[in-house]
């Protein structure tokens, strides 16, 4: 990054764990170690810079898995040590909401005023918040069970569709008729979400079904993708709709992964043009987890002088 600028982003795929159906943490550390410094070194001659250009390095402290974070905290610290410059620890759920900041040399992107509301969403969290500024954020609502992404990949595992479930799901929604059947949604007060209620409808219907037809998943696989996307869609509008009424805010940005999700991106340019919000959607390259939302959170730290000292653990588990 130069600044918010960014000058290169560089990402390694995992896909060990499509066989396992999931994220496996010890494969998943160890595929970091693998790729940490070849992706890095890759990353600065993309840049078109030289390691003695650097001023600073922002990492990924947490939240997330803490065999991957580890890897990933002693590198940023062994190569800040051997350049003399400062570290910058980045919350990874700050990140993903602070990806809309993120310009390119060719294009500024438009990036939603403060205070604005994030819907995030992805496999392991599902948040409403209030965003004051770069480094105060509110959570106004989350999951007490299950992240969105979460039940979408555990819906699609057990229809024997494969992991990650989030990008099959939304090929086979593209296809389908998203009234086709109907899945329980959840009566949760306040701005709170929760998925564990769908995904047990979800199993039930499926059995009854394929007891009756023992093809009923082949027959209708893109019916039913439909119909839990819509499902899953409109649990977290109808939050996020009401978030809007209690704050007044009409700012309203989405990230994280399932922000990529087809169905949940054309509910927002719906839902803009139904009660006259301004929405921010991340380009598909900044929806997964992703150096240059990391870089951009640093930029803003390294304005302020906010740096991390070199003691500084991993954690895995936090909020915002």
């Amino acid at each position: 990054m130069r600044g918010t600028v960014l000058l290169s982003n560089v990402t390694a795929s995992q896909d060990v764990h499509k066989a396992y159906g999931g994220v496996v943490p010890e494969l998943a550390s160890r595929a970091h170690q693998q790729n940490v410094v070849p992706v890095v070194d890759q990353a600065i001659r993309r840049a078109g810079v030289e390691k003695s250009d650097l001023d600073a390095i922002a990492f990924t402290r947490g939240p997330g898995l803490l065999g991957s974070l580890l890897v990933g905290v002693n590198f940023a610290k062994g190569m800040a040590l051997s350049l003399g410059i400062p570290l910058i620890d980045v919350n990874h759920l700050q990140g993903h909401v602070m990806a809309h900041f993120i310009d390119e040399p060719d294009a500024k992107n438009p990036h939603p005023p403060f205070p604005f509301l994030c819907l995030l969403v992805s496999g392991g969290n599902s948040q409403i918040i209030k965003v004051n500024a770069y480094d105060d954020m509110e959570i106004l609502g989350q999951t007490i069970d299950d992240a969105a992404g979460e039940a979408i990949d555990k819906c699609s595992k057990v229809m024997g569709l494969g992991y990650p479930g989030g990008p099959i799901i939304d090929r086979l929604a593209r296809k389908g008729n998203a009234k086709a059947f109907q899945f329980n949604e959840p009566h949760i007060p306040g701005l709170d979400y929760s998925f564990s209620g769908l995904k047990t409808s979800f199993l039930y219907s499926l059995q009854k079904w394929v007891q009756e037809d023992a093809d009923f998943i082949e027959k209708n696989k893109e019916d039913i993708a439909a119909s839990l996307e819509w499902t899953v869609v409109d649990i977290l509008m109808k939050k996020l709709r009401l978030a809007v009424k209690q704050t007044g805010i009409t700012h309203v940005a989405v990230a994280g992964g399932v922000s990529a999700n087809t169905g949940l991106r054309n509910a927002f340019y719906d839902y803009a043009k139904r009660y006259r919000w301004t929405v921010y959607i991340p380009k598909f390259s900044y929806t997964t987890d992703n150096a240059a939302m990391i870089g951009c959170v640093g930029a803003f730290k390294y304005r302020d002088k906010d740096f991390c000292p070199i003691e500084a653990p991993a954690f895995s588990k936090t909020e915002i």
